[in-house]
C-alpha cells in the first residue's frame, strides 16, 4: 500500500507539468477581422445620422430661443408662459433622444458583435480540442503575465481557424 501512495506522489505532478496551457489575445484577434470593419463603419454611420438628428433639434431650439429673446418683451404672460413651456419641452425632447440614440447604438453594438465575438470563442475552442490543451487564457482580460514557458501563444492557430471556418 505505501508503495502504491509513493507512486502516485513520484508520477502525480508529471501527470501535471504534461498538461498543455495556452493564451491568446482575442483583441487582436477580432481587430484584424474583416467583419469588425464592416460592423464599425454600420456603427459609425448610424452614430453620425444620430448626431446629425440631434444637431437639427438643437439647431431648432436655438432658433427659437433666439425668436423668444428677441419678442418675449412684446409678448403677454400666457403666451411668454406658453413659448416658455414650449422649449422647455423641446430641450427634454432632445435629452430623451439622445439618451434613445445611445441605448439604441449599444443595443446595435452589441448584436453585431455578438457573433463575431462567438465565431472567435469557437475557433479558441477548436484550437484548443485540436492541440489538447487544458485550458487557454485570454490575454486581453487583463492577465497581467503569462509564462512563455508552461504556456503556449495560439493566436496564430486561432487566427488559421478562423479562415477555415469562413
Amino acid at each position: 500500500m505505501k508503495k502504491i501512495i509513493i507512486m502516485l506522489m513520484v508520477f502525480a505532478p508529471m501527470s501535471l507539468f504534461a498538461q498543455k496551457f495556452g493564451h491568446v489575445d482575442s483583441q487582436a484577434i477580432i481587430q484584424g477581422m474583416p467583419e469588425v470593419s464592416k460592423v464599425s463603419g454600420e456603427l459609425e454611420a448610424k452614430a453620425k445620422e444620430y448626431e446629425n438628428e440631434i444637431q437639427g433639434m438643437q439647431k431648432e431650439l436655438q432658433t427659437r430661443v433666439e425668436e423668444y429673446e428677441k419678442n418675449v418683451s412684446t409678448m403677454n404672460d400666457t403666451k411668454r408662459k406658453e413659448v416658455e413651456t414650449e422649449l422647455q419641452q423641446m430641450n427634454e425632447k432632445i435629452s430623451q433622444t439622445y439618451q434613445a440614440h445611445q441605448q439604441d447604438l449599444a443595443k446595435m453594438q452589441q448584436e453585431k458583435f455578438q457573433p463575431i465575438q462567438n465565431k472567435v470563442l469557437n475557433a479558441i475552442s477548436n484550437v484548443g480540442k485540436a492541440g489538447g490543451y487544458v485550458y487557454i487564457m485570454d490575454k486581453s482580460a487583463g492577465i497581467p503575465y503569462i509564462s512563455d514557458t508552461l504556456s503556449k501563444d495560439v493566436t496564430a492557430e486561432v487566427k488559421a481557424e478562423l479562415n477555415k471556418l469562413k
